[in-house]
């Protein structure tokens, strides 16, 4: 039977995923420290911090998971129309922390979001590292939608994104695919379905997959072998 398993703050391992509860699906852990070292532990064996304010740190492995294979997301008639009038500039990691915040500020339907400012360090900290990574999306030299995650295993962990204008998250996230494409780079993990990734073509795939995959892509590459700095996306 699984059971809950209690963190420290010293030791940055974790248990196995498939000690993850059924309910609530893929709760892992509480507790320990958002250093980078835990965090990339965690995110090399697929496990991610999501939790509310007033409540301890909270890692998840989810069963089934959620990704976009970069070779199949879904464009629509109308959305390669829009692409086509190239309304934005897609820029890489060049406002990270604009991306972040923005991301952190509640939804109009929201009263609150779980980005912190306790992830807010510890994801900057890790961008500083060249870890994590932003896209930004321009309209007229305002920052109008943007995707921020983390880079491991040959995998972009997505963690949020934001759109201030129709279709401005949506771009973000293809160029993003397109260019991870570019770079031989088949995932993005999306953690959680909802309607609006499946729309862009996002599947669900089992844990076990995912993990596989995630092993799978720590033998093909080194998390510093691609060059992410900062610069333009085109996107077409």
């Amino acid at each position: 039977m699984a059971q809950l398993t209690l963190l420290n703050d010293l030791d940055d391992q974790f248990p196995p995923v498939s000690d993850a509860l059924l309910d609530p699906n893929g709760l892992l852990a509480v507790g320990g420290l958002l250093s980078s070292q835990r965090l990339t532990n965690a995110y090399r064996s697929g496990i991610f911090p999501w939790y509310g304010k007033g409540d301890p740190i909270m890692w998840w492995s989810p069963n089934p998971r959620c990704i976009i294979h970069t070779s199949q997301f879904h464009v629509s008639s109308s959305f390669a129309r829009f692409i086509k009038k190239k309304p934005f500039k897609v820029t890489l990691n060049n406002a990270f922390s604009s991306v972040i915040a923005h991301c952190a500020k509640p939804r109009p339907y929201e009263q609150e979001t779980w980005i912190n400012q306790q992830i807010i360090d510890a994801y900057s900290q890790l961008h500083q590292q060249g870890l994590a990574h932003s896209i930004e999306v321009w309209h007229n030299d305002t920052l109008v939608g943007g995707v921020y995650g983390i880079f491991v295993a040959n995998t972009f962990c997505g963690e949020s994104m934001f759109s201030l204008m129709s279709n401005g998250s949506k771009i973000g996230l293809y160029a993003l695919s397109q260019w991870l494409r570019h770079h031989k780079i088949e995932t993005i993990d999306c953690q959680i379905p909802n309607q609006h990734l499946i729309s862009l073509g996002a599947v669900e795939i089992s844990r076990a997959d995912f993990i596989s995959q995630l092993n799978d892509g720590d033998k093909k590459t080194n998390d510093t072998s691609i060059d992410w700095s900062p610069r333009e996306l085109d996107y077409e």
